[in-house]
């Protein structure tokens, strides 16, 4: 069922080179999340898919940068409120982390593109906690399976991710 969708993301973000990741990490291929993200009919579809994994919540939470679209885009579809969670908060005006309304004793689940590690995340879900936002769950679109999943759980952070890189190698040789 994945396997069209997973050729679509595929063909549209795969690149080849030696890119550097935020992880630390270098690759020699690089999933550019931008490309679908821009592309309005697959971020809908690869929304769409996304909400169909998640719990129930009060609020969705797009991870600065790349989330962001995506938690927008599940917004519209669900009628849940979205906050815009920064990397850090700003020094200035409302100095929040969170932009876009409250997470403080609400039920958020948190929207991210891609997840290799979890590095970011672990930070940003840290940070909601500590405002009072209870984080279960996270929900991305593609999960690198490079120890993210694991290192979400040791914090309590259940992942859950719409295409893994083995159902986007896969869908190559899927006939589709």
């Amino acid at each position: 069922m994945t396997h069209p969708l997973a050729r679509r993301v595929y063909d549209t973000c795969h690149l080849t080179g030696r890119f550097h990741l935020r992880s630390g990490q270098v690759s020699d291929e690089y999933f550019d999340k931008y490309l679908f993200e821009g592309k309005p009919e697959l971020l809908r579809e690869v929304a769409e898919a996304m909400v169909a994994l998640l719990p129930e919540c009060d609020v969705l939470a797009g991870i600065e940068m790349g989330g962001i679209p995506i938690a927008t885009v599940m917004s519209q579809l669900t009628g849940l409120p979205t906050v815009f969670v920064r990397k850090q908060a700003k020094e200035y005006g409302t100095a929040k982390l969170a932009e876009g309304g409250r997470v403080s004793g609400l039920r958020v689940v948190v929207v991210e593109d891609v997840v290799t590690t979890g590095g970011a995340l672990l930070t940003s879900c840290g940070q909601l906690r500590s405002v009072g936002a209870q984080v279960e769950t996270v929900v991305c679109a593609i999960d690198r399976e490079q120890g993210g999943r694991e290192n979400l759980a040791a914090e309590g952070l259940h992942l859950h991710a719409v295409l893994t890189r083995r159902d986007l190698e896969a869908s190559l040789t899927a006939g589709s």
